[in-house]
């Protein structure tokens, strides 16, 4: 959803990645956008949710969704506490709610309780055996869960519905990568000249291929967003698969700028941003594991 109160584009220029010692690290010169805030819609959205819970007469299923959208304001504008506490109830309320079965097992995801995030994982595609974005979910709880094969799976599922889409494309190969990189590039080439466009998004995926640079990406962003919002979203994403590009080209500390840059938009309900703050904390247990 838009906001109403948008700001210009903003694209600092000259920033520097700080300390990134990794070998052949190249520096694009970054683009940032305002970080986006809490929107007015959200606040009220809040507040109203919380006054119509309070009705009497509401039967458990009225009351399980109306606890499930609040999760979902709370979730948009980065109250996590709040919104997994509103998915737990709308499940208490409804144990039958295969969506919040499913964002709470992106939470449980997130804290790395893997076996856990499986079993919401498991009891959505229970109740809705076509619900693939549990697939989505489930595959990168299994990629981050250490089960390449069993990620790339699901991974897979949720491409098929559409093969289109190159974040589907870039999910599915980076669970492959873990298996057989030569393999995992053959299948993303192949891929990208049966359904690649003209689309931005999959100048991310010719970033993998070697054939788009950092800055050509960064910079295609800055043009042709319309708005703060749009280059928001499209950096939190970008930022989110330069990092991982920059990992498997062996350049942790470049990574972890980017992974900090896709945080800083406050695109909290993308799933880049999710996982932008699941590989800091890896990042930083590695640190530690190393001392």
């Amino acid at each position: 959803m838009k906001d109403r109160f948008l700001l210009g584009p903003v694209a600092l220029f000259g920033v520097l990645l700080a300390g990134c010692s990794a070998p052949k690290a190249v520096t694009p010169t970054l683009v940032l956008p305002v970080p986006m805030q809490v929107s007015y819609e959200s606040e009220l959205g809040i507040a109203r949710l919380g006054q119509m819970l309070t009705a009497s007469g509401l039967t458990p299923e009225q009351r399980a969704e109306l606890f499930f959208q609040r999760g979902v304001v709370f979730d948009r504008v980065g109250l996590r506490a709040m919104a997994r506490l509103d998915f737990n109830r709308a499940l208490r309320e409804r144990p039958d709610f295969a969506d919040a079965y499913n964002l709470n097992g992106v939470y449980l995801t997130q804290n790395q309780e893997f076996d856990e995030a499986y079993e919401a994982f498991d009891s959505a595609l229970e109740l809705a055996p076509d619900y693939t974005y549990a697939n989505l979910n489930r595959g990168i709880a299994l990629y981050y869960g250490g089960r390449p094969g069993l990620a790339a799976r699901d991974l897979k599922t949720f491409l098929d519905e559409d093969p289109s889409d190159p974040y589907r494309l870039l999910w599915w190969y980076l669970a492959l990568d873990q298996l057989d990189p030569e393999f995992a590039t053959e299948q993303l080439a192949a891929h990208q000249l049966q359904y690649g466009t003209d689309e931005w998004a999959w100048d991310i995926v010719g970033v993998y291929l070697g054939e788009v640079t950092d800055e050509q990406l960064l910079n295609r962003v800055s043009e042709e967003s319309a708005d703060n919002q749009e280059l928001a979203e499209r950096l939190c994403e970008a930022y989110f698969y330069l990092a991982k590009q920059a990992q498997r080209n062996g350049q942790p500390d470049q990574a972890a700028v980017y992974f900090k840059l896709a945080l800083a938009t406050n695109i909290y309900d993308f799933v880049e941003h999710r996982y932008s703050l699941l590989e800091l904390d890896l990042i930083g247990e590695q640190a530690r594991l190393r001392r």
